[in-house]
């Protein structure tokens, strides 16, 4: 009766000791975890595009295979900065197994993002044919739209033609000051200001350069620390940062995408179109769009192209959102618009563009809620080009792999 009495109730809790034989991964994790989907996609990949580019390299360096898996896996889990995953990689099993227990450093992990454009654009196209092939992302039915992405930039460290010269007229006035303490000073005790006039000297010599590079942008503000970043306007006011263009299937499948600095739409349809061609070998049969895509040119060529397209403009958008004609609205001069808005006014065009919204929106919802795309870790229009094709590839491997599930 005592020895019963002194029994534990409870299981033994000894976090302190080392598991004397490695568990199975998949016993943990279970058989069907997205880390082993995403081994076996990247397993099939053609890599070749990554060797060639440490071919010119000595040293021991992380297989492109590596690399690629756990990048893939950390943004389809919304996990974007390099410094976050290398610590996750020591905590989380999935990444663990993934990067084959290497201890990869936040240098390694962002060198591999910043000079893979070429191989990561290919893979995002292998992994499209693959889930094609599988039956996804069929272009039946195309919706294209954009959306405002922030910039790793600070908005205040920017330069404006007034300010720059503002920052000549303040240096010059210092330099000058701290050289008549200099002269003053006969203690010789002003090897303090000598270096500060130095330093504001060398500022100077850099203004004309920065006026320069202002002046060839075109722009009024060019931001200092991402000078591809462009204010663009959002439904929250002016933000620097990047457009993001992406054209999703029916089964929300991302087919094709792209980072612009465009701060409207009117020029993106045709080159998303093409960027659908050039992924997946064909075009896409009905593309719809919302009215910042419309323009005379973008219907007319879509009828040339024999693609059926409902992009309104934006008074029928109006009308077709509220379901209330415009009173005052332009005329279409036009017969490829007055085309447009017959179709989108019958009962099947309202219902083909009202598919818009639930088919593209939500993708472009996840991205920004669920996997950290509100805002891009890397700088420069080519590198955040990149940065957001490893999420989409992330994004269409987590749809493929729901299907599978």
């Amino acid at each position: 009766m005592g020895d019963k009495e002194g029994m534990s109730r409870f299981r033994p809790y000894q976090p302190e000791q080392a598991y004397l034989v490695p568990p199975s991964v998949k016993d943990v994790l279970g058989a069907d975890h997205l880390c082993f989907f995403v081994r076996e996609v990247v397993r099939h990949l053609d890599l070749s595009g990554f060797e060639q580019e440490y071919s010119a390299e000595g040293g021991c360096l992380y297989a492109p295979e590596l690399m690629l898996s756990v990048w893939l896996y950390a943004y389809a889990i919304g996990l974007t900065s390099a410094r976050k995953l290398e610590q996750r990689m020591r905590e989380d099993l999935a990444l663990r197994y993934l990067a084959g227990g290497a201890q990869v450093d936040n240098w390694a992990l962002s060198a591999f993002r910043r000079r893979h454009a070429r191989g990561i654009n290919d893979a995002f196209t292998q992994v499209l044919e693959m889930a094609r092939r599988m039956g996804m992302g069929q272009l039946g039915r195309v919706a294209i739209d954009s959306t405002r992405v922030k910039a790793s930039a600070c908005r205040d460290r920017i330069d404006t033609e007034q300010k720059l010269r503002n920052e000549r007229a303040k240096l010059r006035r210092q330099v000058r000051r701290w050289q008549r303490a200099c002269d003053a000073d006969e203690g010789g005790e002003s090897g303090g200001l000598a270096v500060a006039v130095e330093e504001a000297e060398r500022k100077l010599a850099e203004m004309p350069r920065r006026l320069e590079k202002l002046r060839k942008s075109g722009l009024k503000k060019l931001s200092r620390t991402d000078e591809d970043a462009r204010f663009l306007r959002t439904r929250g006011g002016y933000e620097l940062g990047y457009t993001v263009e992406v054209a999703v299937s029916d089964d929300h499948l991302i087919v094709a995408q792209r980072v612009t600095q465009n701060a409207t739409d009117n020029a993106s349809l045709l080159p998303m179109v093409d960027a659908i061609e050039r992924a997946c070998g064909q075009s896409p049969g009905t593309v719809l769009a919302d009215s910042g895509f419309f323009s005379l040119e973008n219907i007319e060529e879509m009828e040339r192209r024999r693609i059926e397209a409902y992009v309104p403009d934006s008074n029928l958008a109006r009308e077709l959102n509220t379901g209330q004609r415009c009173r005052k609205q332009n005329p279409a001069c036009a017969r490829s618009h007055r085309r447009m808005r017959k179709k989108l006014r019958s009962p099947s065009g309202r219902a083909q563009y009202a598919r818009r919204k639930a088919v593209v929106e939500p993708v472009i919802g996840v991205m920004k809620e669920q996997r950290g795309m509100r805002k891009f870790r890397t700088r420069g229009l080519k590198q955040v080009a990149t940065e957001f094709t490893l999420a989409s590839i992330a994004y269409n491997l987590t749809r493929w792999f729901a299907r599978e599930r």
